[in-house]
């Protein structure tokens, strides 16, 4: 019968997509035969090599309602003209066009949505953007067999507003007690410092970014290292050049996961300073939260539902009450200072690791394509044969 042909599609730079790497992992391993479609970004996507067949389309707009057009246009004609089994749409930027070829090629498709995109504060200040998107999600999603989201309470949200029941898979991060850290030295850090990491690829607005510049001046030995893009990261430059701060702050990446898991090993405490101004923002359970647990290091985190759940269950960090400089240094100097209390938070998250990892949370997404989606695949594999 030959291995699933399976299409994943999604809009970021494929290099960087850690849920979407770590769910083709799943399905490989199942043997399907993989084609990750996404957008070619810069030339590092010509310098990284994946596991897995891609195409990455180059697109002339590179953001916008006219890039999401075009991509979806040459999405859907890439799909209909290619022969899969299964299709999958990361997010609902990429799902009109999967939905479509989908319904056409009478093919099953998964929804797999990484945050509540019409709670975004890209599209929820913008009307007409919000109705468009709000239209696509009432064409496509009532329809769905097959979803997937990151948390509860999304998949709350998609069974009170379109009646359907997603699974919940958390963006849990893979095992990394095998990857040797970097040292202070190799990074350029003095050994008596203090060092934090900030990463992710979505440092943007209301990420506090401003107020852990000015934290970083008043500190004594401690190094902050900003590992990852954003919006606010040419803004976080700005101020960092303006309070002559570059001997203090270093700016690294994005670098693949593999990569950058060695950087975060490397520091004494992660960083989230998430403000709570949306809906995604609210019930927020970024990579970056199990990245710091699987490096087995503390955490400084804003007072969001589901972060601070995690936080208080296995006392592996500390939350702040407000975000401001004055708070964010304080909680730094607390974990510098206060050894005994620093020892018992980086234990406490390394024995978190140990539950909170991509190896368990995977088993439902192996549990959810074997038992429910994979069987009709077959079913139509074999009835196309006869």
């Amino acid at each position: 019968m030959g291995k699933i042909k399976v299409a994943i599609s999604v809009t970021n730079c494929i290099c960087y997509d850690q849920r979407v790497l770590k769910m083709a992992d799943v399905l490989a391993e199942m043997n399907a035969d993989i084609i990750i479609i996404g957008r070619w970004k810069d030339k590092f996507c010509d310098e990284v090599t994946l596991p897995y067949r891609t195409v990455r389309f180059k697109m002339i707009f590179k953001k916008g309602f006219l890039f999401y057009k075009f991509y979806n246009i040459r999405l859907f004609f890439y799909l209909m003209f290619h022969r899969f089994d299964l299709i999958i749409a990361n997010d609902l930027d990429t799902l009109l066009a999967c939905y479509l070829a989908s319904v056409i090629k009478c093919l099953p498709l998964v929804f797999d949505s990484h945050e509540y995109f019409t709670g975004l504060p890209e599209v929820i200040n913008r009307p007409i953007v919000r109705s468009v998107w709000k239209l696509i999600e009432k064409i496509c999603l009532p329809h769905l067999k097959y979803s997937i989201t990151v948390n509860e309470p999304f998949a709350r949200l998609y069974e009170d507003n379109y009646s359907i029941k997603p699974i919940v898979v958390r963006n849990c991060s893979r095992t990394a007690h095998h990857i040797k850290s970097y040292t202070k030295k190799e990074l350029g850090v003095p050994e008596s410092d203090f060092l934090i990491i900030i990463q992710g690829t979505g440092i943007n607005v209301d990420m506090g970014v401003g107020e852990l510049v000015n934290a970083m001046g008043t500190l004594k030995d401690s190094f902050l290292i900003v590992a990852g893009s954003g919006d606010m990261v040419p803004e976080m430059k700005k101020i960092v050049t303006e309070l002559k701060l570059e001997n203090k702050i270093k700016f690294i990446g994005p670098f693949p996961w593999d990569e950058l898991i060695r950087y975060t090993k490397a520091a004494d405490a992660g960083l989230i300073i998430t403000r709570d101004t949306n809906l995604n923002y609210h019930y927020s359970l970024p990579n970056k939260l199990f990245d710091y647990i699987a490096a087995g290091i503390p955490i400084i985190t804003s007072n969001l539902p589901l972060i601070t759940d995690i936080i208080t269950q296995y006392n592996c960090g500390i939350i702040l009450p407000e975000i401001t400089a004055e708070e964010i240094a304080e909680a730094i100097n607390v974990l510098r200072n206060n050894r005994i209390m620093y020892s018992t938070l980086k234990e406490n998250t390394l024995r978190a690791s140990e539950e909170l990892n991509w190896g368990k949370e995977s088993e439902k997404v192996r549990e959810f394509y074997e038992n429910i989606f994979f069987k009709e695949v077959r079913i139509k594999k074999i009835l196309s044969n006869t």
